[in-house]
């Protein structure tokens, strides 16, 4: 690894498990001090242990309370220099007309209202430093819907939308904004998104995906340390698809 991030503090929502965990681990082993932000207490901790100089913080990236108290604690680490709103949640495949209240208020706020709040604490202060970036976890659900997932497909989409407004409108203030979009991965998600784990769920599902498997959270991580990077230092508004060739 690199060292390209010593010195900056990242803040990873969702971070215990899947993705979130992934990105915390090599935004650290590149130098990074990440907050791992989870609902899950004890995974959130287990992960901060492994990674010097990082912070477990409890956080429903749904409550303005708990992001508060996120950045709260982000502050007590360092000035926030990279925001990644990964956390994220789906219902179970259903027709658009079967989806619960419940279920649709989940999706709006741990998919979408939480990187408005997130936005409301961080860009402030990187706004006042001039510099900063933020890479919002959107799916190819966004680019691509598949029917039984409409409201999860319109929440990924918004996450896609939102990140090119925000790039747009923060680039003057040295903020970049990017999204990531991958395919089902293997993360806790992936019975949920496909109905249920079994051979013959995840046959059918790999056989829309050219290469062939799953994405992992080491592709996503990937893609999320580079466009939080200098080298991507010119890139800002963008959705960068890891799904293997799924969206073609």
């Amino acid at each position: 690894m690199t060292g390209r991030f010593a010195g900056r503090c990242a803040v990873v929502t969702g971070a215990a498990s899947g993705f979130g965990e992934g990105i915390a681990r090599r935004l650290a082993a590149e130098g990074a001090q990440v907050v791992v932000a989870d609902l899950n207490a004890e995974d959130a901790q287990r992960v901060a242990e492994d990674l010097v100089g990082s912070v477990a913080v409890v956080c429903d990236v749904a409550s303005e309370t708990d992001i508060d108290l996120l950045h709260g604690a982000a502050a007590a680490v360092g000035d926030v220099d990279i925001l990644v709103n990964n956390a994220g949640v789906t219902h179970l495949p259903a027709p658009l007309d079967e989806v619960g209240g419940d279920d649709f208020d989940r999706i709006y706020g741990v998919n979408m209202k939480a990187i408005y709040l997130a936005a409301r604490r961080f860009v402030p202060d990187m706004t006042a430093r001039g510099t900063g970036v933020i890479v919002n976890i959107a799916s190819t659900a966004g680019v691509s819907p598949r029917p039984g997932l409409t409201w999860y497909n319109a929440s990924k989409g918004w996450v896609i939308s939102a990140t090119r407004s925000m790039a747009a409108e923060l680039a003057p203030a040295g903020i970049r904004v990017n999204a990531v979009s991958p395919v089902a991965g293997e993360t806790p998600l992936l019975p949920s998104f496909m109905g249920g784990d079994t051979d013959a769920h995840r046959e059918k599902f790999i056989a829309t995906i050219p290469m062939g498997r799953f994405s992992t959270p080491r592709d996503v991580a990937a893609a999320v340390a580079f466009l939080a990077s200098d080298e991507a230092d010119m890139i800002t508004g963008e959705s960068l698809l890891v799904d293997g060739g799924r969206c073609i």
